[in-house]
């Protein structure tokens, strides 16, 4: 390993064997601290977050971006001092810390046998609304997660998903689609972070009035194995308790290629995706570049 990747790696073992250990109001406070230093510096990854606010908000002022921006990164913070403090949280913490409206959509998909693929984006924190599942519903599921570099910080993250209730599968490979299908031909549940891709596979959908690519995945899956397509959006508000709504079920098109198909149902994932954002834009952490004209053909994506 590079010293870089020694010290992203050692600075992540810091976090889960130290934070977790940390009192929750220390913790939080730590988080705010962390959040309001990193937004001071006015880094990239702030800048780019108030970028994808301004397509978000469109018409904020500055004023209100940097407010926005402000926000977002002490959502962001809370994101991470939760994902440290996950595994140290008992069973009845964790079962309290989530409340979802319209639960029914993931109970009755799963009732009638067909298998579930619940979609998200990047808001709140997706790893408790899965520890949550494994844990309140007692329902295990599959993921797919990105190779980290460095490759023991990957396996820290598989370790941690793993310890709270989840199968992981590495994102590239090939093989991920093929499992994810048989898991759903089974009856099982299928969780996916789909509200961005750059990949050449990826689709293109409107998204705040400009066009960005998203996941063909979840629709390739629910048309070749018939399991419910659930668009889900989270969001945090003044209690320790994160809250989230499960959309109605994206069905497939009676007509057309599979193309279009995929299409049709990747665009209304990014409207259900849109529809959240919109509501809590302070909780999407996309600290990266998402729409098409904001990537720079010459030097690829970021």
């Amino acid at each position: 390993m590079s010293a870089r990747d020694q010290l992203t790696d050692g600075l992540y073992g810091l976090g889960w064997s130290t934070v977790k250990k940390l009192p929750e109001p220390v913790a939080v406070r730590l988080g705010r601290t962390i959040a309001d230093l990193a937004w001071k510096q006015r880094g990239k990854g702030v800048q780019r977050l108030e970028s994808n606010y301004a397509r978000v908000v469109p018409g904020a002022s500055p004023e209100r971006l940097a407010e926005l921006s402000r926000a977002g990164m002490r959502s962001y913070l809370r994101y991470w001092m939760e994902s440290f403090r996950l595994p140290a949280w008992s069973r009845e913490r964790i079962a309290s810390g989530f409340e979802p409206k319209d639960l029914h959509h993931l109970t009755d998909g799963l009732a009638a046998g067909k298998g579930v693929i619940v979609a998200l984006p990047h808001l709140a924190n997706w790893d408790l609304a899965g520890a949550w599942v494994t844990t309140k519903l007692r329902v295990p599921f599959t993921t797919v997660a990105e190779r980290l570099r460095p490759e023991t910080l990957y396996d820290r993250f598989v370790a941690y998903r793993e310890g709270l209730g989840m199968e992981v599968l590495p994102h590239s490979g090939g093989t991920a689609f093929g499992t994810l299908a048989r898991r759903l031909r089974d009856g099982g549940l299928v969780c996916l972070v789909a509200d961005r891709d750059l990949s050449a596979s990826g689709v293109e959908v409107d998204f705040f009035g400009a066009t960005a690519r998203m996941p063909a995945g979840p629709a390739l899956l629910a048309q070749q194995t018939g399991a419910r397509l659930l668009p889900v959006t989270l969001w945090y508000d003044d209690s320790p308790v994160m809250r989230g709504r499960l959309h109605a079920p994206i069905e497939v098109p009676g007509s057309g290629t599979r193309a279009e198909r995929t299409s049709v149902m990747t665009q209304a994932l990014a409207d259900a995706f849109a529809t959240g954002i919109a509501d809590h834009p302070e909780d999407w952490h996309m600290l990266q570049r998402l729409w098409l004209a904001d990537l720079d053909p010459a030097k690829g994506p970021s």
